[in-house]
This record gives C-alpha cells, sequence and structure tokens, in this order.
C-alpha cells in the first residue's frame, strides 16, 4: 500500500512558477512509476508527466514541454513537479500517482492539490 500527499499547488500569476511535491510512504517507491495527473471540470484526467523507476527517463505532455520538469528524490520517497511560465489554461487539480512498475494493479492517487493561475 502507497499513500500519497501532493502539496505546493496555490494561485500564481500567469509567467509565475510553482513546484509541486509529492511525499509517498510506504515501501518500494523506487519500483513505482511517478507521474503528475491534472484535471479541470469538464475535461478528462490527463497526464502531465511522468518519470521511470531506473534510468529516470520522462515524458511530458506537449502543452508543457519546455515549462515543467518532473524529479524524484527516491531517497526521500518524494517527486516534484516544476512548473514555469505559468499560463491560465495550466489551472487544473493536480494529482500524484504512483504505478508499480511490475504490477501495474498497485496503482495509488493523490487527494490533489488545487493550481490556480490568473492575474
Amino acid at each position: 500500500q502507497v499513500q500519497l500527499v501532493e502539496s505546493g499547488g496555490g494561485l500564481v500569476q500567469p509567467g509565475g512558477s510553482l513546484r509541486l511535491s509529492c511525499a509517498a510512504s510506504g515501501s518500494s517507491f523506487s519500483m513505482y512509476v511517478m507521474g503528475w495527473y491534472r484535471h479541470t471540470p469538464g475535461k478528462q484526467r490527463e497526464l502531465v508527466a511522468a518519470i521511470s523507476t531506473t534510468d529516470g527517463s520522462t515524458n511530458y505532455a506537449d502543452s508543457v514541454k519546455g515549462r515543467f520538469t518532473i524529479s524524484r528524490d527516491n531517497a526521500k520517497n518524494t517527486v516534484f513537479l516544476q512548473m514555469n511560465s505559468l499560463k491560465p489554461e495550466d489551472t487544473a487539480d493536480y494529482y500524484c500517482n504512483a504505478r508499480h512498475m511490475i504490477y501495474a494493479s498497485f496503482n495509488y492517487w493523490g487527494k490533489g492539490t488545487l493550481v490556480t493561475v490568473s492575474s
């Protein structure tokens, strides 16, 4: 069982930056592919960024490439999402996800943190 707790959301002006954190409890954090998703009412939840377990390879939604950076600290069981050059369309609830690299049914979600980009 893995529990995920997001933090770092808030209100920011367009062009600003925020850093989201997701702290994971439980064992074997390094065995989980970690991802950030976002959801806006009326739209489907979308993958923003993900980072692998071993080589640290990453992938991003086209809409955030060059602006967002995902990273992880396996020693601290934490994954981060650095968000720069924020736009109003980035406004959403952001969710942390952990998916086991072998047992895909071991799939966990945090409760989310709200990011609002507005002047």
